[in-house]
């Protein structure tokens, strides 16, 4: 036996530790070789092989017509899928792909292995290096996840050599080989011209990877150790109390691991705003990151909530606004008005004119104090009591005087804003209009 089969097929082998697995299978060298020696070896821990193709052009189809043929010839579970649309970015072919990969692991209870090699992480380091990543992005290929990789610490050279060596049949895309895409131009001309100066960058590069994952695994563990948790309204809040005795350089680094859980995936500029964040916001303020996702900080926590889709965006309040699917006008408009009580109530405010009045869509952390009461309450809290359920609640309006809550309408009102003796006030009706769908 060749050293590089001895050395693909002891790598290959630990497939059969890891239980059932779905191998994605482009129809390039190194997922041919992939699937040539994880059938011969781990052929029981095989769950289904999965093609996607990228509709580039005829070669990602004949790719895929290959992986179909040679997965059924081998006697196993075949899926494909193809993109809707060519042409697309390198990150929208990605999303894609792994949206279907996940669709077939889910489908057969598996992990996905793909035959990423050594040399995917070191184009995969330099690239996070050029896009400005920290310890957590440089960990690459390497950092933990359910993605079983059998072949990363095998290079590209070797899996070259058993493919000769077992005649495995493949399929080159030529869009591997379009200076389009980042990846294509860090191979064939960026890493080429390093690797010439200074020979040892390889080495160096993978061995800051490794580092990286490492530092990655020690963060996970001191997060999965803080306080986490996820309400009712979608909101993913980490104590206070856990992020208490942080330098800005720890949150910085603690930051991006407590976000992931959250499923928001944090930048440079990001990470720097939530730490500052952490020390210096006072309980309701609030910050938003890309994403976008609003950042509350409440009395004991902080929250991150991923803006919904479909709400409307914060506008003044006049005479006839339209706000999603509410209107508003004025009713009286004199400072002897008065609102409480009668039909309007609670879809009428009398307001202050003068307070720049303005609407937006509830948060979690939003707190009014109504009328009769001697705290502030929870906005969420007023929302429940008249019967609203979760998905009711979604962008239901609330209306301000400066910073300060003091209407919900179709719920409850706050004095905060009464009209005072000489000053312009109005009577507002807020309707609620009616849309398909609404009973």
């Amino acid at each position: 036996m060749s050293m590089a089969a001895d050395e693909i097929e002891r790598a290959t082998r630990s497939l059969g530790a890891n239980g059932r697995v779905v191998l994605a299978v482009s129809g390039g060298r190194d997922s041919m070789v992939l699937l040539d020696a994880a059938a011969r070896l781990s052929r029981a821990a095989i769950a289904a092989v999965a093609t996607f193709d990228h509709a580039t052009g005829p070669s990602a189809t004949r790719a895929a017509s290959l992986v179909r043929g040679r997965a059924r010839a081998l006697g196993l579970p075949v899926r494909s899928a193809r993109a809707r649309t060519a042409g697309r970015s390198e990150a929208a072919l990605r999303a894609a792909r792994w949206d279907f990969l996940d669709h077939v692991a889910a489908e057969f209870g598996a992990h996905v292995a793909t035959a990423h090699t050594r040399d995917d992480q070191l184009e995969t380091v330099v690239m996070r290096v050029l896009r400005g990543a920290g310890a957590r992005g440089l960990a690459g290929l390497c950092a933990p996840s359910p993605i079983l990789r059998p072949l990363l610490g095998v290079s590209r050279a070797t899996v070259a050599r058993y493919a000769a060596e077992r005649g495995v049949e493949f399929i080159e895309d030529p869009s591997n080989q379009s200076p389009a895409f980042l990846r294509n131009r860090v191979r064939r001309d960026l890493l080429p011209a390093l690797l010439a100066v200074r020979p040892e960058l390889a080495r160096d590069v993978i061995a800051i990877g490794e580092r990286a994952a490492e530092l990655r695994r020690s963060i996970d563990f001191v997060v999965a150790g803080m306080q986490l948790s996820r309400d009712e309204e979608d909101a993913f809040s980490v104590a206070t109390a856990s992020l208490s005795g942080y330098d800005p350089t720890e949150l910085r680094a603690l930051w991006p691991a407590v976000a992931a859980r959250a499923g928001v995936r944090l930048d440079r500029r990001g990470t720097e705003r939530l730490a500052r964040f952490t020390n210096e916001a006072a309980v309701g303020d609030r910050m938003q990151l890309s994403g976008p996702v609003d950042v509350v900080r409440r009395r004991e926590t902080i929250a991150l909530l991923r803006a919904r889709r479909g709400i409307a965006q914060p506008a003044s309040l006049t005479d006839g606004t339209v706000w999603g699917r509410w209107r508003f006008h004025i009713e009286i408009a004199a400072s002897t008005a008065v609102s409480k009580g009668g039909a309007f109530a609670p879809w009428s405010a009398l307001l202050d004119v003068e307070s720049g009045l303005r609407i937006r869509a509830w948060t979690p952390g939003d707190r009014m104090r109504a009328a009769g009461d001697a705290v502030p309450r929870r906005v969420k809290r007023f929302l429940r009591d008249a019967g609203l359920a979760g998905p009711d609640r979604h962008g239901w309006p609330v209306v301000l005087a400066g910073d300060e809550i003091v209407w919900i309408p179709g719920v409850r009102r706050s004095d905060a804003a009464t009209v005072r003796p000489g000053r312009p006030g109005v009577l507002y009706v807020c309707d609620r209009i009616q849309q398909h769908g609404d009973s």
